[in-house]
């Protein structure tokens, strides 16, 4: 399923103002009702330097990819992973899964 990708700083403080939190253990998922699938990743300098930041962007962007069929409506994501030693891309996407299912039963 394709998705278009959120990157005005504008939009971001619109969800992340307005919109509703789902929390996984690794991820927390902060959405928003729209007419087309959007996601972003918001990832602070707190969570390592610029190659490790980079990796867990690529991480979290696959397992959206991965799992974002499930999701019943379209909707504007942002994706904040929570801090850890390792990350990987099944626990990025069971987390994605956990959060679906919850944003799913609130619709």
């Amino acid at each position: 399923m394709l998705y278009l990708k959120v990157k005005k700083n504008a939009d971001f403080q619109r969800i992340f103002k307005k919109g509703k939190r789902v929390y996984s253990s690794a991820v927390t998922v902060i959405y928003y009702p729209s007419d087309q699938l959007k996601m972003g990743i918001a990832i602070s300098k707190k969570y390592g330097k610029a190659v490790r930041r980079n990796r867990i962007k690529r991480l979290l962007r696959q397992a959206f990819y991965n799992t974002c069929a499930e999701l019943n409506r379209p909707c504007v994501i942002i994706l904040m992973p929570k801090i850890s030693e390792e990350y990987s891309l099944s626990s990025f996407e069971r987390s994605l899964r956990i959060c679906y299912a919850r944003m799913n039963k609130c619709a």
